[in-house]
């Protein structure tokens, strides 16, 4: 397993990769710090403004990019883009700028830089901008609504579509698929079970192929 630096490790998703990495010990870059993290990990607690030159000092041969918000959890449209298209970028290129030859980020399904909606226009243009880097091998998982228990205040939302993801889902053929939900400790351990893995390019995974990867 290479060494590998998580962004975005205080969400769900990130809290699930560090489980997976079970006794590989990882590097864990947060705002703020992380309770209950095994000794065997690392943490580093800084601003989010100097995550760049830090990821960059680290030189990690992956990066792993769990970081996301929503709009109204971040107050605007604006602020909401500063996290999920600004934030990702500046790490990622502190990575580039450190040597890593991987990195691995969550995105959206649907996400698209043509997109009429603000959300997944915002996600594919962060898509696009993180290809345009040049990492050896780019990993973008796009799943569906994430289920499981998020750390801080209820979505209401995501809590009602989490009720009436059974009956959305089986109402999913096809193509359609790739908008089933799907757990957040499966994209975890989809995204573990990428670090590391052989090939270059840009990879698409979306909701059969992030199962497959999980399994």
């Amino acid at each position: 397993m290479p060494d590998a630096l998580i962004v975005g490790a205080t969400g769900m998703v990130g809290r699930a990769v560090i489980r997976h990495f079970g006794a590989t010990p990882v590097t864990v870059l947060a705002r703020r710090k992380i309770d209950g993290l095994a000794s065997h990990h690392r943490a580093i607690v800084a601003p989010s403004e100097g995550w760049a030159d830090i990821i960059a000092a680290e030189g990690p041969a992956v990066l792993i990019c769990c970081l996301g918000t929503t709009i109204r959890q971040a107050g605007s449209q604006d602020a909401f883009r500063a996290v999920d298209h600004d934030l990702v970028l500046a790490a990622a290129r502190g990575a580039r700028a450190g040597g890593a030859r991987q990195m691995i980020a969550v995105s959206s399904v649907g996400a698209a830089a043509r997109s009429g909606n603000f959300y997944l226009r915002t996600k594919g243009e962060t898509e696009d901008d993180l290809a345009a880097l040049g990492f050896g091998r780019l990993d973008l998982l796009r799943p569906g609504l994430l289920k499981g228990d998020r750390p801080g205040p209820q979505r209401l939302g995501e809590g009602l579509a989490t009720i009436a993801a059974p009956l959305t889902d089986a109402l999913l053929h096809g193509s359609f698929r790739r908008y089933r939900s799907i757990s957040g400790d499966r994209v975890a351990a989809a995204i573990v079970a990428l670090a590391g893995r052989a090939g270059s390019g840009v990879h698409i995974h979306e909701n059969d192929a992030i199962r497959a990867l999980a399994d």
